[in-house]
């Protein structure tokens, strides 16, 4: 990573973990001093994360952390569910030897990262996991609008791996995914990949709770 993606991944740790409460002002210079950098790095990662609506300019503040309101949040997770499932169908149709490679690595790394029990170790390779399949889909402009949507919701897709058994439950997923994208079964891979990101029922409920109760230890 270079220097504003480390910057932008350590506010938006914090953030996450509640260490920077939900309203707080994010004043560059102040962050500058702190991390020991230019105020540059500082407001291209502040920038990013306001893509991601962790963080929002308001009038007078500038800067600030945000609540994402959970409405809007279930929608794009929505769609993230029916991009990947496209994903999944066409990699299905249209996975190379290379890439099978990749997807095999890549589903043992996320084992490896849950027999360990870091959820932090395993959103690391869970994001490779889910880039092998983008890429498996071999259609760029559909791998392209993936890792965007993918990249927005990151940080409350790391949220959602710190909720109880969700590691060993995403892993499980992940291997009914590869079983399916193997067999060249599309219909199958799509559905396991919508299910799998979709947030609806105790999921969702569990995610909301945990931004919640971020919002209430700031409070």
């Amino acid at each position: 990573m270079n220097q504003t993606q480390r910057l932008r991944q350590t506010i938006e740790d914090e953030i996450v973990d509640g260490r920077l409460a939900v309203g707080a002002r994010l004043d560059e210079t102040q962050l500058a001093e702190r991390f020991g950098v230019s105020r540059t790095p500082i407001r291209e990662a502040l920038l990013q994360l306001a893509a991601t609506g962790l963080v929002e300019t308001k009038p007078r503040k500038g800067m600030v952390v945000s609540a994402p309101e959970p409405g809007h949040l279930l929608e794009m997770f929505e769609t993230m569910a029916e991009l990947e499932a496209s994903c999944g169908r066409l990699a299905a149709r249209r996975l190379t030897p290379e890439l099978e490679t990749e997807l095999n690595a890549a589903l043992d790394a996320c084992r490896r990262a849950a027999a360990e029990g870091d959820p932090e170790a395993y959103y690391g390779e869970n994001y490779v996991f889910h880039t092998v399949i983008y890429r498996a889909c071999r259609n760029a402009f559909l791998c392209g609008q993936a890792l965007a949507l993918h990249r927005r919701l990151s940080p409350y897709r790391r949220l959602q791996l710190r909720t109880r058994h969700r590691v060993a439950q995403s892993l499980s997923e992940h291997e009914a995914v590869v079983a399916a994208i193997r067999a060249g079964d599309g219909a199958t891979a799509a559905e396991q990949l919508r299910r799998h990101v979709l947030i609806q029922g105790d999921g969702f409920s569990e995610l909301v709770a945990n931004l919640r109760a971020l919002d209430t230890s700031a409070a």
